[in-house]
């Protein structure tokens, strides 16, 4: 079977890209034409075949995406089941099933099971935990064995797949010869990759044989995200060389990638300032022919433990505004836990609202006409038509209840000093809402 990208060179426009245009409200030619171009893709997978669909790219939403998985230190396969609903239920657009403990197959084949969303992952967690089960060292890790696995992966169903493709001998050099990293390496699938290269010796076998990566995850529709095991874990370690030089790699590997017929995406940094944002965003689409980007995060202070939902909401919607096509959800567990349900809600809806800020201002000219009838519904105090516009309507509803004001006109922040009310008595003719 054809990927979306090879039917949309052929001019095809598939039920997918139907699904897209209508979402966003644009053309089916458009979607048809910019996945052709691999500015946009929609993560898919023939044997699983997601009921919810995401168009991720150029023109579209900022996606949010809700990360879940056990640990070696929490195995429980129903709460993992619980998080990925309660992820769906408050609204992410797609869903990475990332466990390092327990039985990770069935793990993730009854998060699949659970929800409607596409699901992706990271095969190399799997592999190493594998590794390190049978061999008792995680650097004996067989080539083979790790295509196996994402094969195996793929097969049970994996819509978009963050593989580790653009880490080498070359970009460890540039590491090694920058001789520092405030905050070390982070990623847990890169960390492990520099480790298994440096332990035999050689060169990462998914970037040495990418051409293999692709021909898998084509025989799927699966899309290829090209993972950043090099990102910046603190804001100071950000735009250095090594994670500049795997970013560039990854550019390339994108179009590789687009040219052999596979949707392609390119993942982005975790800790970032907010002044180098926008020329991190900027500098991926020029290297990479337009590919989508997928910021992890990002995380803009490196202080805020316990509130990074908060510090990545920030980072998000400025990453929204410049051009980031999805964005991957912080918790308030992050660096100190893992997440729980109510982690995961909290996660979820903070990015939700950082992507819907970013949209507003990246395509004004359709994204603020909700904000403006929300104003005009707080100043004619109208509160059932704020809780029908509000972006989580139960929330916003459960605050007011907590809370009743003795004049149902109002809320208790201002009672009878309620400035709506006396502006509405003053200004109701020239501000009536048939006149605006």
């Amino acid at each position: 079977m054809k990927t979306q990208i090879e039917q949309a060179r052929e001019g095809v426009i598939t039920p997918q890209m139907e699904k897209v245009a209508k979402d966003e409200q644009q053309s089916p030619e458009y979607i048809r034409r910019m996945v052709a171009e691999g500015k946009i893709v929609i993560p898919w997978n023939h044997n699983r075949k997601p009921s919810r669909i995401a168009g991720i790219g150029k023109g579209l939403s900022t996606k949010v995406n809700a990360s879940i998985g056990t640990s070696s230190d929490i195995v429980d396969y129903a709460a993992e089941v619980a998080k990925a609903i309660a992820a769906q239920e408050s609204g992410a657009d797609t869903l990475m099933e990332l466990s390092v403990g327990g039985d990770l197959d069935r793990v993730r084949r009854e998060v699949i099971a659970a929800v409607d969303l596409p699901v992706g992952n990271v095969p190399l967690y799997q592999a190493f935990c594998e590794a390190a089960r049978k061999y008792g060292d995680p650097n004996k890790l067989d080539e083979e064995m790790l295509f196996d696995l994402i094969e195996q992966q793929c097969a049970d169903g994996m819509a978009f797949m963050a593989v580790h493709c653009g880490i080498n001998l070359y970009t460890i050099e540039r590491l090694r010869n920058q001789g520092y990293r405030y905050g070390g390496l982070v990623s847990k699938g890169g960390v492990s990759m520099v480790a298994w290269m440096l332990a035999n010796k050689r060169e990462n076998p998914l970037y040495e044989k990418f051409d293999r990566v692709v021909s898998i995850l084509k025989k799927y529709d699966t899309v290829l995200s090209l993972g950043n095991g090099l990102r910046a874990g603190a804001i100071h370690d950000s735009s250095d060389r090594a994670q500049i030089q795997e970013l560039l790699i990854n550019c390339e590997l994108a179009e590789l990638g687009r040219e052999m017929g596979c949707q392609m995406l390119v993942e982005g940094p975790g800790h970032v300032p907010l002044d180098e944002v926008a020329g991190n965003i900027q500098l991926q689409k020029r290297m990479s022919g337009g590919a989508p980007y997928y910021m992890l995060g990002p995380i803009s202070t490196d202080v805020a433990p316990g509130f990074d939902h908060i510090t990545a909401a920030i980072g998000a919607a400025q990453s929204s505004r410049f051009g980031a096509d999805l964005i991957c959800y912080i918790t308030p567990a992050e660096h100190l836990a893992l997440p729980n349900e109510e982690d995961v809600r909290q996660g979820v809806k903070a990015a939700k609202v950082a992507a819907y800020i970013g949209d507003m201002n990246k395509y004004p000219e359709r994204g603020r006409e909700r904000d403006k009838e929300m104003s005009k519904a707080r100043r004619d105090l109208n509160w059932e038509k704020q809780f029908q516009l509000a972006l989580y309507p139960e929330d916003a509803r459960a605050i007011r209840a907590s809370r009743v004001p003795e004049d149902e006109a109002t809320c208790t922040m201002c009672g009878d000093f309620c400035a709506s009310r006396g502006a509405g008595k003053l200004f109701s003719a020239d501000l009536s809402p048939e006149k605006r």
